[in-house]
């Protein structure tokens, strides 16, 4: 499959972007609601409107138990109520970051809502682990190797391959520009308007960036298809890799969040589902999780720019810890 179809570049769906990103580019709730119900010809979209599902904050969010020595380290930071469809806290999430290897979100969003996870996709020379550099983190594919869309999809989510991420943008896009496009087309029907991609891996480039704002409606959409609940929460995958040679050979993925590895101790006040980490020189380091409090009420939290592994979590955890109690 060289291209998936691409159906979603339908006219309307083009129209109707391009509208609501010059009307809305901070998403105000109350200006994407009003301007929803009032321009859409109702007798072509009977769905429930977009906006109505989201958590909006139109600046920064205060949130009792996150102090000021917690904000004076943080770069950009949030913590969404998804069943309250609030921001309890919000920090700079409409200002520029470069997302690292959170990027690997859309890369997912793309494969599972446009491609058949079945596939058995043969890895190129371009997605070899010998093409990364020494400190680029990869799965361990080979030249030749076979093995499915799924397959790719746990080590791309779990274990963060950039190798993967090569392989399954060009199995979907032919060339990892016209992957790009795909994903930047993405962005845009999602209104996640502060974000430009030019890889599905992450690796830094001045022109890829996004926002903590729009890495939340990826993650929300990412939420929407079963399977990658599954891949996130899961503790470990194995998969079957068919060689260039014929040889199968068994690699197993974990994941590379500090809460699963136990090199991280976990908060008090939730129980981490799972998510994606990034990290680059010029990104800093990045989290993007799924929680759940003890009323199993899910929520996004989402750190990015963290100076270092220890910052990263210190405030992840306390933004989770602050969580209001009640659900309030």
């Amino acid at each position: 499959m060289k291209c998936i179809d691409k159906v979603y570049k339908s006219a309307l769906a083009a129209v109707s972007s391009a509208l609501l990103l010059s009307a809305c580019i901070f998403h105000p709730k109350a200006v994407v609601a009003d301007y929803e119900t009032d321009t859409y010809n109702k007798s072509l979209y009977k769905e429930k409107l977009y906006a109505s599902d989201l958590c909006i904050a139109s600046g920064d969010v205060s949130l009792d138990g996150i102090s000021s020595s917690v904000t004076e380290n943080l770069y950009s930071a949030a913590l969404f109520d998804l069943n309250g469809k609030k921001v309890d806290f919000s920090y700079n999430v409409y200002e520029k970051v470069y997302p690292a290897s959170t990027t690997k979100l859309m890369t997912a969003l793309i494969a599972l809502k446009y491609a058949d996870l079945s596939e058995v996709v043969t890895v190129s020379s371009h997605a070899d682990k010998d093409s990364f550099a020494a400190d680029e983190q990869t799965c361990g594919l080979e030249t030749g190797d076979r093995l499915t869309l799924l397959d790719l999809l746990y080590g791309l989510l779990l274990h963060s391959g950039n190798d993967n991420a090569v392989a399954v943008a060009e199995y979907i896009g032919g060339t990892m520009e016209e992957f790009a496009d795909m994903m930047n087309e993405e962005a845009e029907k999602i209104f996640a308007t502060g974000t430009h991609f030019v890889n599905s891996s992450g690796l830094h480039d001045d022109n890829h960036y996004t926002t903590a704002y729009d890495l939340y409606l990826i993650f929300d959409q990412c939420m929407q298809y079963d399977k990658f609940m599954e891949i996130i929460s899961s503790r470990s995958y194995t998969a079957d890799i068919t060689g260039a040679d014929g040889y199968v050979r068994q690699v197993t993925w974990e994941p590379t969040n500090y809460y699963a590895t136990g090199e991280a101790t976990l908060p008090d006040n939730a129980t981490v589902i799972g998510g994606k980490t990034g990290t680059t020189t010029p990104a800093g380091n990045c989290l993007v999780l799924l929680e759940e409090d003890e009323e199993q009420h899910p929520y996004i939290s989402i750190v990015m720019g963290a100076d270092t592994k220890a910052l990263l979590y210190q405030d992840m955890t306390a933004l989770i810890n602050a969580i209001p109690g009640d659900n309030e």
